[in-house]
């Protein structure tokens, strides 16, 4: 079965928004269009680089969708997390 990397890169991006979405849910905070789009963005460069490593590795499994999402996800918290060790430093 041939892998699309539009779609792994697709489904990393969704799973680093899913994120972000859920974590503002759960802030109960206004929005905050600054604190999403910094979110936006690690969820691009994270889908970029998910999508180059399935590539790189030759994946074929229907399953690497999944795992791409779980990826973009692990991308988007752990750069929150670094970006806000960062800011109070």
């Amino acid at each position: 079965m041939e892998i699309n990397l539009i779609g792994i890169a697709l489904a990393a991006f969704v799973g680093g928004l899913t994120t972000a979405l859920l974590g503002w849910s759960e802030a109960s905070a206004p929005w905050n269009w600054k604190k999403f789009s910094s979110s936006v963005i690690r969820s691009l460069v994270g889908a970029v680089a998910i999508a180059a490593a399935m590539d790189y590795s030759g994946a074929t499994a229907p399953i690497i969708y999944l795992l791409a999402f779980l990826s973009g996800a692990g991308v988007e918290v752990g750069g929150n997390r670094i970006a806000g060790a960062l800011r109070t430093k």
